[in-house]
């Protein structure tokens, strides 16, 4: 933690005092009243005294944040803001801090004394966040002045994309999932579904018990075992001015990988520049969302067609590209 060089602004009762300072100043010179001596330098001693001591409060604070393990951006989080005042006798008071969601406000920290509030904290985009910045005040004593300062806690934040459905992206989940749902149908010894006889069927499958409440042919199918994945490929390919597009796309895959995972989906994701990785053979989602959280694109000259070829043409795939809209590709039969 680092404190910055300290801020003041008068406050509307300090403008009110000081008003009331200039024109006791004025009297007292026109009249030359001792007595008005005597309280404009009461008031002058009470600004110094104001300054001096607000400054003291806000000396010696150490502020830690603990955030949750994952945390994605434009998304409010929960977060615990713990707050120390390192002075041996000294206590803080009046402390208001901002740069969560809300602000938070301490009417007392004792010398020596930690408090910890609850608070929530958004960041804007994705990224590693090296600096988290922070401002904490006080009017204390008087509430003439507000003096203020920044506190920048250095430690790294990995925040993933934000998950937002667009337009046609959630199509692409149910059409991925589908896809993957019906291929797994066939041989094997987890009970799928109840239905009418096909000329191609065995015998020894026939549901009797169906086939006599129906009075047709049924037969019981089974799923085989799950050995198909979703391929999802992200082009990080861009040009110069489309920075803003390239998120989008992060976002989008972002949201698509998620979805697929929460649906106990296997995923294959591959881009340029080497990144491979399945789910959840060799690792989980936020394995990935990682990756997209700190994927930065490779400009072009100009945008072709993705050249990247389909680990197996019988998985479902999709493609995240800015050369084209994300697209499924169907697996061949």
């Amino acid at each position: 933690m680092r404190l910055n060089r300290f801020n003041d602004r008068v406050t509307r009762g300090g403008v009110l005092f000081l008003i009331a300072v200039l024109a006791t100043c004025g009297a007292a010179f026109l009249t030359g009243n001792n007595l008005l001596f005597l309280i404009f330098s009461a008031m002058l001693a009470l600004l110094l005294v104001s300054g001096f001591l607000s400054r003291l409060v806000l000396a010696g604070l150490e502020i830690e944040l603990l955030l949750p393990e994952h945390v994605f951006a434009r998304t409010p989080m929960a977060a615990r803001l713990r707050i120390r005042n390192l002075k041996r006798l000294t206590p803080s008071f009046s402390i208001e801090l901002t740069g969560l969601k809300d602000p938070v406000y301490f009417p007392l920290i004792p010398g020596r004394g930690t408090i910890e509030a609850a608070g929530q904290i958004v960041f804007p985009e994705r990224g590693r966040h090296h600096e988290n910045l922070f401002v904490i005040s006080t009017r204390f004593p008087f509430g003439f002045l507000r003096k203020s300062t920044t506190v920048e806690l250095r430690r790294e934040t990995i925040v993933y994309p934000a998950l937002e459905a667009r337009e046609g992206v959630q199509m692409l989940v149910d059409s991925a999932a589908g896809e993957l749902e019906s291929t797994t149908r066939g041989e094997g010894r987890d009970f799928y579904r109840i239905r009418p006889y096909e000329p191609q069927d065995s015998a020894r499958h026939v549901d009797w018990k169906s086939t006599a409440h129906t009075g047709n042919l049924q037969v019981r199918e089974f799923t085989r075992d799950q050995d198909r994945a979703v391929e999802v490929f992200f082009d990080r390919r861009i040009r110069a001015p489309l920075r803003q597009p390239f998120e989008k796309l992060v976002e989008d895959c972002a949201f698509v990988v998620w979805e697929l995972a929460g649906r106990d989906a296997r995923i294959w994701m591959r881009s340029q520049r080497g990144f491979a990785k399945a789910v959840p053979e060799e690792g989980d989602v936020y394995d990935l969302m990682k990756f997209l959280a700190v994927v930065e694109p490779m400009i072009v000259p100009e945008m072709t067609g993705v050249e990247d070829e389909p680990a197996d043409p019988a998985n479902p795939r999709i493609v995240f590209s800015l050369a084209g809209d994300n697209s499924l590709t169907e697996p061949l039969a």
